[in-house]
C-alpha cells in the first residue's frame, strides 16, 4: 500500500488529542498542499477504546514481531506489487493470513480496476489453507463513490470463504490527484457508506489508515463501529486506540515473497468469529 505524508486540517480535534496522547504535538494543524482548511467539527461519540498494551508487550520471535499480552496472529498483504507469491512456502514460514488487493480506483481518472494478481492470490492463500481477507485501494471523492467500489468489491469476492474484513484504504495521493479537495468529512462519510454495504452483505468492515490520517483525515470517533487497521511502523503499536490490525513494516522479508511486503499483527480472532 502507499503511505502517502500529505496533511488536512482535522475534522475535530479527536486525532490531535490522541496524538498529544502519544508524545507527539502539535505538528498536525497543517494545511493539506492544495487544498483548504475543513471547518472543525465537536466529536458526537466518545473517543475509540484506548490501546491496552505497552511498548514492553512487543518484541520479535522467528522474525516477526509477536505481542505476549494477547493472542496475536501474523500476516502479510499483497498487491500485484509483489507479482507471483508461493502460497505454501508463506505459510511455511508462519504466516497466519493473507488481506488480498482486489480492487484499485484510480487516482487520476477514477476509473475501478481489478488488481491482476487477485484472483490468483485468493486462489493461492485459500488452496495453501490461510484465511484471507480482502482490501480495495479507493480514492473515492464522494459517498456514490464509495458505495460503487463497495460494490465491485463484493461482486469479486462472491463465491470465495472470506473469513478477515473487508477492508476500505482510502490515502492521500498528491496534489495532482482527483482527491486532492476532498475533505475529512467527506471520507469519514465514504467510510461509513462502504463499511455499512459490507457489513449488510454478510461480511466484517474494517478500514485502514495511518497515524497521519487519524489525526487529520478520518473521525475515528464516528467509525469505531468498525475494525481499525493502523499503519505504524516500529517495533511496538503506540497509537492511543485500539486497533484490530496493525502493519508494522512495509519491508518485511518472507519466503515466498520475492522482495518487500507489508507485515501486520492481528489481535482479533477472525476465525472464530466466523464459525
Amino acid at each position: 500500500m502507499a503511505k502517502k505524508k500529505e496533511w488536512n486540517l482535522p475534522t475535530l480535534a479527536l486525532g490531535l488529542l490522541g496524538l498529544l496522547a502519544a508524545g507527539a504535538v502539535g505538528a498536525v494543524l497543517l494545511f493539506r498542499s492544495g487544498g483548504g482548511p475543513a471547518s472543525i467539527q465537536p466529536p458526537t461519540e466518545p473517543p475509540p477504546p484506548a490501546n491496552p498494551y505497552s511498548e514492553a508487550d512487543f518484541y520479535e520471535e522467528d522474525g516477526f514481531i509477536r505481542c505476549s499480552a494477547a493472542q496475536t496472529w501474523v500476516g502479510i498483504d499483497v498487491s500485484s506489487h509483489q507479482e507471483e507469491i508461493d502460497w505454501q512456502a508463506v505459510k511455511n514460514a508462519g504466516v497466519d493470513y493473507a488481506m488480498i488487493r482486489v480492487a484499485w480506483r484510480g487516482y487520476t481518472e477514477g476509473g475501478l480496476n481489478v488488481d491482476a494478481y487477485a484472483e490468483e492470490n485468493l486462489r493461492g492463500a485459500t488452496e495453501a489453507g490461510l484465511p484471507v481477507g480482502v482490501y480495495v485501494y479507493s480514492q473515492a471523492v464522494s459517498v456514490e463513490e464509495a458505495r460503487e467500489e463497495a460494490a465491485f468489491v463484493l461482486e469479486l469476492i462472491a463465491g470465495w470463504e472470506i473469513t478477515y474484513p473487508v477492508v476500505f484504504d482510502w490515502e492521500w495521493v498528491g496534489g495532482d490527484a482527483r482527491t486532492a479537495e476532498t475533505d475529512g468529512e467527506t471520507v469519514t462519510a465514504c467510510t461509513q457508506a462502504f463499511c455499512q454495504m459490507v457489513e449488510a452483505a454478510g461480511y466484517t468492515p474494517a478500514f485502514y489508515f495511518n497515524q497521519d490520517l487519524a489525526s487529520t483525515t478520518f473521525d475515528l470517533s464516528l467509525l469505531q463501529t468498525y475494525d481499525f487497521w493502523l499503519a505504524q511502523y516500529s517495533d511496538a503499536m503506540t497509537f492511543p486506540y485500539d486497533v484490530a490490525m496493525w502493519q508494522y513494516t512495509c519491508t518485511g522479508q518472507v519466503d515466498g515473497v520475492s522482495g518487500d511486503v507489508d507485515i501486520n499483527l492481528c489481535f482479533r480472532n477472525y476465525e472464530d468469529d466466523s464459525k
